[in-house]
């Protein structure tokens, strides 16, 4: 941790799902107990419903992007809606809602493409809303795949009914894009300027850029080079959170190759019966200080669970006034079906982690939260931020498992980390159900910094519906 970024900021503070872990581990041992902060459950409801697909995606399957944002006084959602008619892959069309006084109305659904993957919304400050959506191009209902055309659908977030403008991002030659896009959608709310990168098989990453003058560059982001493998190859990236400001993109993703080591893949194969299993165990981040230029720093590692095949997922990533990047992960120690033979000695955990990363060099990293064998039984999940006007920082996670008496867990709770790293003492969230897995209005895709914390996801046994919750957060 660098102290010099907390004194600039001054307080940072987390919304946690597992109280005193991380303050035990921070707290400073010569200052008072700070004062609780409070967390006001303003409201939780219901946004809709759907079937499942059944095609590999789900209405969160865009989780490094996020299907909710807010435009001045107006909140926007992305949905998904099975169509009963098409077979998988392309058998869904996103949805799009507004949040009215009295609840949510559904103002727009695709009405003549379909699609695989959700769609994620962007917004800038001139009132314009984005969604965007990536429409196959194969007529044939009963085809399993083909090709896709990646495009934005510009509103006013004023007159959502309104047809919207369709953009088409200009790209480098005639990528093979396809319903598989495992894409990537930023915004720089105040700059009024957006970025859409969208993956290419195993080598890269197509990405296009448009500024505030209506201007499209473009471009491709290179994996990692991976010599290390006993099969070299390119490192895949895939699932990143990506921020763009003043035309700076800082991009953090996980590994997505099929499992490199050949004794653990024949291993797998005999568990499973099938070819594949992907590997998500090594956390990468480059960055670019203009991305008109096109150039991205050499890639760092910033964490790897690749010793004892664990796993790794992005959670999210904040750059504060002083351009350093925060980032947040989810980690699991190791793959339990291959300790026995492997490796029997290693300990099972699951944790937060969190670094910083400053022009491109790793500044800090630790561990917020950990539920390891034998201690706690804790389990932390989905890591977000939220950031304050005054650039307070907010951590959303959620938290299952079983705590020191052995009693169920499974809620929400909220801290303060204090300058110099000391914390506050945790409250407890009042949803009514708490938050499994969640988008939130975040900076990244151009919502502005906010005292209030808005959330879209799943709700614990709403597996086929949609919540929406609005807290407001009091230090």
């Amino acid at each position: 941790m660098q102290g010099g970024w907390l004194a600039r900021r001054g307080r940072i503070l987390l919304l946690l799902f597992c109280p005193g872990v991380v303050a035990g581990a921070l707290a400073a041992a010569d200052r008072p107990a700070a004062t609780p902060p409070s967390a006001t459950v303003e409201i939780e409801e219901d946004v809709y419903s759907f079937e499942p697909a059944n095609n590999g995606a789900g209405p969160l399957w865009c989780s490094g992007s996020t299907c909710l944002v807010r435009v001045g006084s107006r909140v926007f959602a992305s949905g998904i809606e099975t169509l009963p008619d098409a077979k998988p892959l392309n058998n869904c069309r996103w949805t799009l809602y507004e949040r009215l006084t009295n609840g949510w109305r559904r103002v727009g659904a695709d009405a003549t493409d379909r699609t695989r993957e959700p769609s994620p919304l962007a917004a800038l400050a001139d009132d314009r809303l984005l969604l965007s959506v990536n429409p196959t191009l194969v007529t044939n209902r009963e085809a399993y795949s083909g090709p896709a055309r990646p495009e934005i659908l510009q509103f006013s977030a004023r007159d959502v009914l309104r047809p919207p403008v369709i953009l088409r991002p200009q790209w480098d030659g005639r990528p093979p894009f396809s319903e598989h896009s495992y894409r990537s959608f930023a915004a720089d709310g105040p700059g009024r300027e957006f970025m859409l990168l969208q993956n290419i098989g195993y080598t890269h990453a197509e990405w296009a850029f448009q500024n505030r003058a209506g201007q499209w560059f473009k471009g491709q982001l290179r994996w990692p080079d991976g010599r290390e493998y006993p099969q070299p190859q390119p490192v895949r990236v895939y699932y990143p959170n990506v921020l763009l400001r003043n035309r700076a993109v800082f991009f953090c993703g996980v590994s997505d190759i099929v499992e490199p080591y050949p004794a653990w893949r024949q291993f797998k194969k005999e568990l499973t019966g099938q070819e594949w299993d992907y590997d998500f165990r090594r956390l990468f981040f480059t960055w670019c200080p203009d991305i008109t230029t096109g150039k991205f720093s050499a890639w760092i590692e910033v964490a790897s669970r690749d010793s004892t095949c664990g796993w790794i997922m992005p959670g999210d990533l904040w750059v504060d006034d002083d351009g350093t990047a925060h980032l947040v992960w989810t980690e699991r120690a190791l793959d339990e079906r291959l300790r026995a033979k492997f490796f029997p000695a290693a300990r099972q955990s699951h944790s937060i982690g969190y670094a910083t990363v400053r022009e491109g060099r790793l500044t800090g990293r630790r561990t917020l939260l950990m539920a390891e064998e034998g201690g706690s039984g804790e389990i932390p999940s989905a890591p977000r931020f939220q950031v304050t006007p005054d650039r307070h920082l907010f951590l959303i996670y959620y938290v299952q498992g079983t705590d020191a008496a052995g009693r169920a867990v499974s809620e929400n709770r909220l801290l303060e980390i204090l300058p110099g790293g000391e914390t506050s003492p945790a409250v407890r969230v009042g949803f009514q159900k708490p938050f499994t897995s969640y988008f939130t209005a975040t900076v990244r895709a151009g919502s502005p910094p906010s005292n209030t914390l808005e959330l879209l996801g799943h709700r614990a046994g709403g597996a086929q519906t949609i919540s929406y919750a609005r807290v407001r957060l009091r230090r």
